[in-house]
């Protein structure tokens, strides 16, 4: 047989495989029932991060892990490498194109937790005259910062957790018009909604410590106890909505339970549905797009831990599922967002643990986004992935003007260009177009990284100045810029 041909067959069957490695599927009852519906992949995560970080702040306490001080001064990216210490591999940071303006450990930004805290989410509110702010989680606050105009991090103070409320790793932010609002997974905490305004007059000279009792617009106290994992808003809906909350066998069952922001001094709970039971993260926005069945309606696009779940929520008290769509290769389906609000016909979606637990074309432990066709609500198609060029763990993307912005744990803050997946679904003509990695620690290690839940949490790059924060789990916040853009 001619080896020409041989080689063509065995291409092509490489290339078969590659699809049929990244094809949707119906969700697996029994594995649902067996592992996700019950709790315990969440669970098993949650206390893998939990013994994690608390082993970091451990070796904080001995003085194992250092608190690094601030970096004031600019530090370009230059040949690969970001140098904010001269001969120290701890002060040297792998990058392309984005170079680091500002760096402030949690202690220099106010955390009196033990041991310097734990960094987790962030989201940014820019003010009427165009003022630029970002508010991000510390275990036992959120943390209120001015981004000046040469980049440097103003301290204005923070909300600490409400008083009924345990220390928690995981605080959730949002931003709903000019109101911060707030969730934890601590019992008791509910979620806080507080007015941004109140920002526009502090002096950073004198940074304000914000009483949870009084110095909040609202608490929504509805929760069943008062624990949510994650928080979404939807303006143009007029509502925000908890997602993970507990138990998952209270009537509300984790999943989307919507609040409206009406009058936010007076948050009420409009309904639920629970229908998939524990919603891990979602986007809801009112739909626009080629599905000539929705339009108009209210969607919510649901990452529910094994599936990735559609719902219209037009009515939120008669809420109902579109489709629920599970995908070879799924661990625990984490977080995503649409290509374009404007027109919805794509969009990103990454596994948390596939990584971690080497499935499918995440094996070889390099961080995987894949990309969904969503031009049909009730049939929608894995059609391609893209995958890092280092050993990662994928957590938190969010999408502005054709790129997606990417908080990959050890791998830092990744930037890819995605404006070809309309053309090209694959995923071949994404590319990579800027990182700066915030984790030197594992550098060093086979590949360039570890897929282990250490590094970056959370970005935010909605800025119209460019400049990009990043709220890290150890170190602290950072701001950091593409160069020459």
């Amino acid at each position: 047989m001619n080896i020409l041909f041989l080689l063509r067959v065995t291409v092509l069957l490489g290339a078969a495989q590659a699809v049929l490695a990244v094809k949707e599927k119906p969700k697996d009852e029994k594995l649902a029932a067996e592992q996700y519906d019950n709790g315990k992949v969440h669970e098993r995560l949650m206390a893998h991060k939990e013994n994690l970080w608390t082993s970091r702040k451990e070796a904080k306490a001995s003085g194992e892990w250092p608190i690094y001080p601030a970096i004031d001064h600019f530090v370009p990216c230059v040949n690969g490498t970001a140098i904010a210490v001269e001969g120290d591999p701890m002060q040297t940071f792998r990058c392309k194109n984005i170079d680091l303006y500002n760096y402030r450990s949690h202690v220099d930004l106010g955390t009196i937790s033990t041991y310097d805290g734990l960094g987790s989410s962030s989201w940014g509110w820019t003010s009427p005259e165009g003022r630029e702010f970002v508010i991000f989680g510390q275990e036992d606050a959120s943390v209120f910062i001015e981004i000046s105009s040469e980049g440097k991090i103003l301290y204005l103070g923070r909300l600490p957790k409400t008083d009924a409320a345990a220390f928690s790793m995981w605080r959730e932010i949002r931003v709903y018009k000019h109101y911060a609002v707030i969730g934890s997974e601590a019992e008791n905490h509910g979620i806080q909604i507080f007015d941004l305004t109140k920002l526009l007059d502090i002096d950073p000279g004198s940074p304000v410590m914000f009483n949870p009792n009084t110095d909040l617009t609202g608490l929504y106290t509805g929760l069943p106890i008062g624990r949510t994992h994650n928080v979404i808003v939807n303006e143009a809906m007029g509502y925000i909505a908890s997602v993970g909350s507990k138990p998952r066998e209270a009537p509300e069952g984790g999943g989307l339970i919507f609040i409206e922001m009406e009058d936010p001094s007076n948050p009420v709970s409009s309904g639920y549905n629970a229908e998939d039971g524990y919603v891990h993260d979602a986007q809801c926005l009112p739909y626009k797009g080629p599905d000539a069945n929705y339009h108009g309606r209210d969607i919510c696009y649901g990452y529910n831990e094994d599936t990735l779940t559609i719902y219209d929520v037009t009515n939120r008290a008669n809420s109902s599922i579109i489709s629920i769509t599970s995908y070879e290769g799924a661990a625990y389906t984490h977080q995503g967002w649409v290509l374009d609000k404007e027109w919805q016909t794509y969009l990103l979606l990454d596994d948390e643990l596939d990584e971690y637990d080497k499935t499918g074309v995440a094996a070889d432990g390099y961080a995987v986004t894949y990309i969904w066709n969503i031009t049909s609500l009730q049939a929608p198609q894995l059609t391609g992935y893209y995958k890092t060029s280092v050993p990662s763990i994928d957590h938190n993307q969010y999408i502005w003007n054709g790129f997606s912005v990417q908080s990959n744990y050890g791998a830092g803050l990744r930037i890819l260009d995605i404006r070809s997946i309309p053309h090209d679904p694959t995923g071949k003509g994404v590319h990579e177009v800027g990182f700066f990695d915030v984790y030197p620690e594992d550098d060093a290690e086979e590949g360039g990284g570890i897929a282990e839940f250490w590094g970056s949490w959370s970005s935010y790059a909605g800025f119209k100045s460019g400049f990009i924060f990043i709220n890290t789990i150890e170190r602290g916040a950072w701001v950091v810029k593409r160069s020459h853009v």
